[in-house]
C-alpha cells in the first residue's frame, strides 16, 4: 500500500468516524471502500472506452456551416447567449 495524506472538512471526518465505528473498521478502510465504489460506478467508465466513443462521435454531426474552423469562437458565443 501507498501512504497518503488528505485534508477533509470536519463534517466529512465526523461521517467517516461514524461509518468506521458502525462497520468496526478504520477510517482508512472506509476511504478505500469509497474509492473502490467510485471507480466501479458507471459514471467513471473505462478511459479507453470513453476515448473510443468520443473518436467515433467526431464528425458525426453537421452544423450546416462550412467555416467552423475559422469562426468557431463566434458560433460558440452565439450558442451560449
Amino acid at each position: 500500500m501507498v501512504r497518503t495524506q488528505i485534508q477533509l472538512p470536519e463534517s466529512q471526518v465526523a461521517i467517516l468516524k461514524h461509518l468506521a465505528a458502525i462497520n468496526r473498521t478504520s477510517m482508512a478502510e472506509m476511504i478505500r471502500r469509497a474509492v473502490d465504489l467510485l471507480s466501479s460506478s458507471p459514471e467513471s467508465g473505462d478511459m479507453n472506452e470513453r476515448k473510443e466513443r468520443a473518436i467515433a462521435a467526431a464528425g458525426s454531426f453537421h452544423s450546416g456551416h462550412t467555416d467552423i474552423a475559422a469562426r468557431h469562437d463566434e458560433y460558440l458565443a452565439e450558442a451560449f447567449k
